[in-house]
């Protein structure tokens, strides 16, 4: 079998015969000169893989399916519970004698807490490892349902949500972490899609059970549906998620061990030539050689499958603390971040008005018809996973193509360009809908619709970008991006409604929108074309030997 190719050699040789500048998250997707890379089908396989059975990228489809289905389960009960009150709202206000305000005040401090948690839980998943982060925290999640379905006061609920924000929030971290361990990048579009999927179907799918349950069984009735949720998730996972974490600092081959496989007349029988390109005046071949062809059929160690396996860091704790500060210093970070953020607020600002909005004329809708309506976000959601991932991966490979097999992370960008009409129609159809009264149908099926599409699709797009660009430190690089957005969630959880009252609908939610808007424009239309050369500015950063 032909060993794969240091990435240190790969660069020299890729600039040597393509005259092209390799930085972090350019990636080679086919074989040159005399370097060989491993293939599976007509997919070149990025990163290499070590030709140990249990690393996790040489895991079979059914053994990554089931961490990948563990990974999205995990997910979706992170976020069932945390932002699923608003159906809820006149309940509280009713049991706990409280204004709306200081019951809008549960989401508000469980969404600033899963923002700043996860300064704690992505440095102990890089020491201790995915799957005991994973376990602990689902544990942590369930007991905070439990409290909740309890809780006879507002301080005890509050407590209650406040550790729900603890445990609830690598929601928004592993899924990213686990897919950067087990996916190729050609596959890495559709398992962010998957992540998305299963994040926002959980917040959307929350709203929907509370609603029904609330109104037929009490409000305390959601939170031990979510505990039974979380029961089978402990166990499921116990079974199904492997520790994906794996040291590649060793998986490589050094370029002295290195041997050329083919060279001018050396050319194996094998071996085809599939393309060929005159740089510097010299034809040059680009390789696809069968003898590299693997097959993808490893499964996890027992030790893989062990509840802890102990601290094992490459950098000492406080360094892996202050990793997402360096990663701040970044502007494609900041920029993925923002994103984030404020696709993200298009749908948070829904969910912070629609009980206010849907249960007041001309809808009169009750806390279980508002609940209802989070099945257009829903269905947007599914959309999305759809034709996000799928649409950035084949956007990629189409531009790889053109570009002699050198991918760059920018390549995905266009595939913003859909989704941006999406919020754009949706955001118009919401304000003007709730503002003129409407008919619920074109509020609901068009405006939630297309804001549940954008949400999933264009954060997912961003977060895929960011990660290819700074793939060792994904979940440094979620860390920022939740504060951002969990800070300025809670931000908006104080003055939204009140906004509304005085100004309208049109005023608030279109604001929110443009801001969303011009993210994309202002930050990714120049990332498109000046991408590559910011990210040589940080090539020699440590945040790439981050493990």
């Amino acid at each position: 079998m032909v060993e794969a190719a240091s990435d240190a050699r790969l660069r020299g040789v890729v600039q040597e015969v393509l005259g092209v500048v390799v930085y972090p998250g350019t990636e080679i997707m086919t074989d040159v000169a005399d370097v060989h890379l491993k293939h599976a089908g007509k997919h070149t396989l990025i990163p290499q893989p070590s030709n140990d059975p249990s690393d996790p990228l040489n895991w079979s489809r059914t053994w990554k399916w089931l961490t990948m289905s563990s990974m999205a389960l995990c997910t979706f009960n992170y976020g069932v519970g945390p932002l699923s009150l608003a159906p809820q709202v006149p309940y509280y206000m009713k049991d706990f004698d409280s204004s709306l305000p200081a019951v809008i005040n549960f989401v508000g401090v469980s969404i600033l807490i899963l923002g700043f948690t996860n300064f704690i839980w992505v440095p102990l998943s890089r020491g201790l490892g995915r799957r005991p982060v994973a376990i602990i925290t689902t544990i942590i999640t369930m007991a905070s349902y439990i409290w909740r379905a309890r809780a006879t006061s507002y301080n005890s609920f509050l407590g209650a949500s406040i550790l729900c924000g603890i445990g609830a929030s690598p929601g928004e971290t592993l899924g990213p972490i686990i897919i950067a361990d087990i996916s190729f990048l050609h596959e890495r579009g559709r398992w962010m899609g998957l992540y998305q999927w299963s994040f926002w179907s959980g917040l959307m799918i929350g709203p929907i059970l509370a609603g029904v349950t609330s109104q037929d069984y009490g409000w305390q009735s959601f939170w031990w549906v979510t505990t039974a949720i979380s029961a089978f998730t402990i166990v499921w996972t116990l079974f199904f998620l492997p520790e994906t974490k794996w040291d590649r600092r060793e998986s490589s081959v050094s370029s002295e061990d290195m041997q050329a496989q083919t060279s001018g007349s050396s050319l194996k029988d094998d071996t085809m030539i599939t393309k060929t390109e005159k740089v510097n005046g010299v034809e040059q071949g680009y390789l696809q050689a069968s003898s590299s062809e693997e097959r993808i059929s490893g499964k996890p160690s027992k030790t893989q499958m062990l509840p802890l396996v102990g601290w094992k860091a490459h950098e000492p704790v406080l360094e892996a603390i202050i990793l997402p500060f360096k990663l701040a210093r970044f502007p494609i970070v900041l920029w993925g971040a923002w994103q984030f953020t404020l696709s993200a607020s298009c749908y948070l600002m829904v969910n912070l008005i629609q009980s206010q909005a849907l249960g007041a004329p001309p809808y009169n809708f009750s806390p279980a018809h508002v609940g209802y309506t989070n099945l257009a976000f829903f269905v947007g959601v599914c959309i999305s996973l759809l034709t996000a991932g799928p649409l950035s991966d084949w956007v990629s490979q189409r531009a790889t193509v053109r570009n002699n097999g050198v991918r760059e992370p920018e390549m995905r960008l266009p595939a913003l360009l859909p989704f941006a009409i999406c919020t754009i129609i949706g955001s118009i159809v919401l304000s003007l809908g709730f503002q003129y009264g409407w008919p619920w149908e074109v509020v609901v099926i068009v405006g939630f619709t297309l804001i549940g599409v954008q949400v999933a699709a264009v954060s997912g797009i961003a977060i895929t970008y960011v990660v290819d660009c700074y793939k060792p430190a994904a979940g440094e690089y979620l860390v920022c991006a939740t504060v951002f957005k969990n800070v300025w969630g809670y931000g908006m959880s104080k003055f939204l409604n009140d906004w509304i009252v005085k100004s309208g609908y049109i005023g608030p939610l279109m604001t929110i929108a443009a801001l969303s808007l011009g993210c994309m424009l202002l930050g990714g239309v120049p990332l498109y074309f000046y991408g590559k050369k910011l990210r040589g500015w940080s090539a020699n950063s440590s945040v790439h030997s981050a493990s």
